[in-house]
């Protein structure tokens, strides 16, 4: 049973109500809510708290083990939550330090080169900005910050891309590509060649491929894994941010990403 099923509720006097799958969501919601309160408890103490049969909350709970949410407390029959709400805690945490440590950096090189600087993460196959900062020659265009733009499009979408293990990376290359302008590469084996180029170089460029006149340059941010797990960019009007210009930036964005790596933990 998938947590986003239907589920059938069985209340204490019997009675059997049909739900739909956003209260079967809610419940186990519930569920985790009353662990982290106590810290642990077994399927009858939860089913009791909540004035459901216990069968229900036994089915809430072997979903939710099963996907590492909850883990049961060895030879006592209760639970407490698992590693999964750890690690996703974990992810909320490393995003806001992501974007405390690289704000004095990205700022710097945004005031260097006169351009908007950018920190992405990727999120189910779109690069989200996280952090911006404008040089002199951006300030008054529109901001880029919490929006998400298609990776393969993007120069820090293709950094983010190309720092995925090659089975994660299929199902966003598998089938033909969105395309936005006449630039935009959307062959899935035109799109693999290029990451397996990023990540022999260490940097992405994007000219024209999400908008007519944008061009962008941008490398990875690690962490003390080596992961990527950002992508730090400089993006630009192509009047401005033509091919020579990007060449010449190459060193100072790879320097200013790996920066914000060492901060992270990475040792280069």
């Amino acid at each position: 049973m998938d947590i986003n099923d239907n589920v059938t509720e069985e209340r204490p006097d019997g009675g059997r109500a049909r739900t739909a799958s956003i209260q079967s969501v809610d419940r186990a919601l519930e569920v985790l809510e009353i662990l982290a309160r106590h810290g642990e408890g077994g399927v009858s103490d939860i089913a009791d708290t909540l004035g459901v049969h216990k069968s229900t909350i036994s089915r809430l709970v072997s979903v939710l083990e099963r996907r590492g949410f909850v883990e049961q407390v060895a030879d006592r029959g209760k639970y407490r939550l698992g590693f999964t709400i750890v690690r996703l805690a974990g992810a909320t945490m490393a995003t806001r330090d992501l974007a405390r440590e690289s704000r004095d950096i990205c700022q710097p090189l945004a005031d260097e080169v006169g351009e908007t600087v950018n920190l992405a993460v990727l999120d189910n196959g779109r690069a989200v900005n996280v952090t911006e900062a404008s040089g002199s020659a951006g300030i008054g265009l529109r901001t880029w910050v919490g929006q998400s733009c298609p990776a393969h499009a993007t120069s820090s979408g293709k950094v983010l891309l190309a720092g995925l293990p090659k089975d994660d990376l299929e199902p966003y290359v598998a089938v033909p590509l969105e395309r936005f302008t006449d630039d935009t590469i959307t062959e899935p084996d035109l799109v693999r060649a290029e990451l397996d180029d990023i990540r022999g170089r260490g940097w992405a460029l994007a000219r024209q491929e999400l908008e007519e006149g944008l061009n962008a340059i941008a490398a990875p941010v690690r962490d003390q894994t080596g992961e990527v797990i950002a992508a730090l960019s400089v993006s630009g009007p192509t009047f401005r941010l033509d091919d020579d210009r990007m060449g010449e930036l190459v060193g100072r964005v790879t320097d200013a990403a790996d920066r914000i790596s060492m901060r992270l933990g990475h040792s280069g």
